[in-house]
């Protein structure tokens, strides 16, 4: 094990241990990071440069603060323990062979007020000036220029205002962007999608969850390949919990959590996720210590407090608390589907195991303009499995990312022309009943008249399904338990997984439930998926209902 005794570096080590060994109250990801770390120092592929990890940290105490209480007061910045370890993981490894840095990945997840725009600031200062990168290119990117700000606003005020940095780097100050001419160096924000040219030797994504595409990202890792073939250019990626679980930000979390849970092997990727765990009562005082790492030092004691106080008492901010002070992914403010139980349910499925055996079908067209859905629905051992098809015209794609970004992953079909064009959608249904045994096809008959006549002419099990409190209800809440106990799987296709998000339940007087969008007046905001998925299960709930009644009778169903 490698030796480490300078002050920063010993910092680190003593956090991870105090973690791992139930000194100090951490969530699962934060465990198994710092497992991760002290594992890693028994590596011999690997060593930690503990003088490079000094040498940051040094670097940011170095630096002013900008805001608040310690920027009013002239004080400089000063690394919590836990920042420590974040920081020397991510500049002090190395591969043994080659002598290259080892993260060129990094992803944080923290709750808010944790300081995470203000160390971003730090880290990008010191990639410009003290990373030894001749034209070192730093981009802070966000969804908007506000945004962007938060991270890059105050490394142009710390470059502002300490004149020793300035005079040392050789640092230029300019409106919008910092340069060094002797190097031909600069740091700027990005704005949105940016275009392509950018060879970023440091990229700073901020409030990832905010994200609806990956462009930004693809972007900046495009960029970095030419730096990464002789330097170790760096992607940061910060953010708090969010609400998209279709995003860019959730996919990226899943694919950290599989690396720290030791499923997916990555040595390039650093992650740390700050949260209470699914066991954890989020109610509980105990809770904002353990999701906030900054709690008493930049996180009011007083004001979580506070706040956890209006969460207890009104169900309508509950979930914002829970996702922006603890961190959890609770889904849609007022969302039916726990987002977390229905990514859990995701399963690699293949539509050819099932040739043969029974299914049910939900078809929901809603407008020719617009989004129609197929929901297949198998059910053998107690369990469901769900397959979707999407469509949509082409120039319903023109003024929606989402709809291009799901087409481009094979989630969504687009129909030529501007209306979506039936003719797919039969084509479809004929072939799913020529491979599988079909017992209804649920239409709701606006728009379907037409279609529905067709296929019912063919010979197909077409069934009028009216969009009633009698015919959602229950295969509303049917969907909703089966998922809970883990009995429903899906195909993992995102543009369900999106719409899935956007569903509120509506419960009336007598507790029936009805689906309906979270934002009404957004024409974008799509249910289709899940509306054809539970008529989908309607249809196996009447079928059981009818076996039950023959069944009673000594009557053999067929």
């Amino acid at each position: 094990m490698q030796n480490i005794t300078l002050p920063h570096p010993t910092a680190a080590y003593q956090y991870a241990s105090d973690v791992v060994e139930g000194r100090i109250n951490a969530g699962k990801y934060v465990r198994l990071a710092c497992a991760r770390f002290l594992a890693d120092l028994e590596r011999q592929d690997l060593y930690f440069d503990q003088r490079v990890a000094e040498r940051v940290c040094r670097f940011y105490e170095g630096l002013p603060h900008v805001k608040d209480y310690w920027g009013q007061r002239g004080m400089r910045f000063r690394l919590e323990p836990w920042q420590q370890f974040i920081e020397c993981q991510v500049f002090g490894w190395y591969w043994e062979k080659g002598g290259q840095r080892r993260y060129l990945d990094s992803y944080e997840e923290t709750p808010r007020k944790n300081g995470k725009s203000f160390r971003m600031a730090a880290r990008g200062l010191y990639t410009l000036c003290a990373d030894d990168v001749f034209g070192a290119e730093v981009y802070a990117g966000a969804t908007s220029e506000k945004q962007a700000w938060e991270c890059f606003g105050p490394m142009r005020l710390m470059a502002q205002r300490s004149e020793f940095l300035r005079d040392w780097a050789r640092i230029t100050v300019n409106a919008k962007s910092l340069s060094i001419a002797t190097t031909g160096s600069k740091a700027e924000p990005v704005i949105g999608s940016p275009g392509d040219g950018m060879s970023p030797s440091h990229s700073i994504v901020d409030e990832l969850h905010e994200h609806t595409s990956s462009a930004l990202l693809d972007t900046m890792i495009t960029g970095m390949g030419a730096r990464a073939m002789h330097g170790s250019p760096l992607i940061s990626q910060i953010t708090t919990a969010g609400v998209n679980f279709a995003g860019p930000c959730y996919e990226k979390r899943r694919v950290v959590a599989k690396v720290l849970e030791g499923e997916i092997e990555d040595d390039t990727m650093f992650g740390v996720i700050y949260s209470i765990d699914d066991d954890d009562d989020w109610s509980d005082e105990e809770s904002l210590v353990k999701a906030n790492p900054n709690y008493g030092v930049s996180v009011s004691p007083k004001f979580l407090l506070g706040e956890l106080k209006k969460a207890r008492r009104t169900a309508t901010v509950q979930n914002s608390f829970r996702t922006k002070h603890l961190n959890q992914w609770v889904g849609a403010k007022t969302a039916w589907m726990n987002m977390l139980a229905w990514q859990r349910q995701k399963k690699k499925l293949d539509l050819k195991d099932f040739v043969g055996l029974p299914c049910t079908i939900g078809v929901d067209l809603a407008s020719k303009r617009d989004v129609a859905a197929i929901a297949l629905l198998f059910h053998e051992n107690n369990a469901y499995q769900a397959f979707f098809n999407f469509y949509a015209p082409e120039s319903a794609a023109e003024d929606n990312d989402k709809y291009r970004e799901y087409a481009s992953g094979g989630d969504l079909e687009l129909t030529p022309g501007n209306m979506t064009d039936y003719g797919y959608i039969e084509e479809k249904l004929r072939e799913l009943s020529a491979s599988f045994l079909v017992k209804g096809i649920a239409f709701d008959p606006w728009q379907a008249n037409y279609l529905m006549q067709r296929l019912q002419d063919s010979g197909l099990p077409v069934v009028t399904y009216g969009q009633t409190v009698r015919n959602l209800s229950d295969p509303m809440k049917e969907v909703d338990a089966r998922i809970a106990n883990g009995e429903l799987f899906h195909d993992g296709n995102k543009a369900m997984t999106w719409m899935m998000g956007n569903v509120v339940a509506r419960v009336d007087a007598k507790d029936h439930v009805t689906p309906r969008k979270e934002n009404d007046s957004d024409p974008r905001c799509k249910i289709d998926g899940p509306i054809a998925l539970i008529m989908a299960m309607g249809l196996w709930l009447q079928d059981n209902q009818r076996t039950s009644y023959l069944e009673m009778r000594g009557i053999e169903y067929l």
